[in-house]
């Protein structure tokens, strides 16, 4: 699957790499906060107990501290929950970084998890784009949707201002499938947020913004 959308103007530079979003609608209410230079540290509720494990793959394997609440429209199902997640998480992560000066902005990672294996590569390019190619091998987990892992990404692109490419290469268990893909886009998002101490200072583009 491929999209993308227009992103907002960047936001300004925050010196700590933190931020809280909130966001409602008649659908969710949502707070979330984010450390980009954290330990990994997670207090997560969105009523999706799977959905909750998911996020801490990212909290504690790309060092972020991330804190999620969400009230959702679950009697209808996690469509909204997740999407709106995705959403307000890449607000987050817009704030959080900044004018993105010194940061690496590319990271890639690969992911095993016994037989299933997962590649995702991003770019803090200012340019969202979701390219994704996750074969499950079923439609739900522990009643967490799959197709719902395209919307929390196409959420989280668009407004985070990232590229991002998501290929689960191997794999036949649908939970070990999901969790490479968000352990490798932790630790994607971990080597391109890292700070470049030969590039201190330095917008990471020829064009001299992002």
């Amino acid at each position: 699957m491929t999209s993308s959308a227009l992103v907002p103007s960047s936001p300004e530079p925050c010196a700590d790499r933190t931020a809280e979003v909130s966001r409602n609608t008649a659908e969710t209410r949502i707070t979330a906060r984010v450390n980009l230079d954290g330990t990994g540290e997670a207090r997560l509720n969105t009523g999706i107990g799977f959905f909750d494990h998911m996020l801490d793959q990212i909290a504690r394997h790309g060092l972020i501290d991330l804190e999620v609440r969400c009230d959702g429209d679950l009697h209808i199902d996690g469509h909204h929950t997740v999407e709106d997640v995705g959403i307000t998480l890449g607000q987050s992560f817009a704030r959080a970084v900044g004018d993105k000066k010194g940061i690496r902005r590319y990271g890639h990672a690969y992911v095993p998890l016994d037989e299933a294996l997962s590649r995702v590569v991003v770019d803090f390019s200012g340019r969202p784009g979701l390219h994704l190619h996750i074969p499950f091998t079923a439609a739900s987990i522990g009643g967490f949707d799959t197709q719902l892992t395209y919307e929390f990404f196409q959420g989280f692109v668009n407004h985070a201002g990232v590229t991002l490419h998501i290929d689960n290469l191997k794999g036949i268990n649908a939970h070990h499938q999901c969790e490479t893909v968000f352990k490798a886009f932790a630790r994607a998002l971990r080597a391109a947020l890292e700070r470049d101490p030969r590039a201190a200072g330095v917008i990471p583009s020829t064009k001299g913004s992002l």
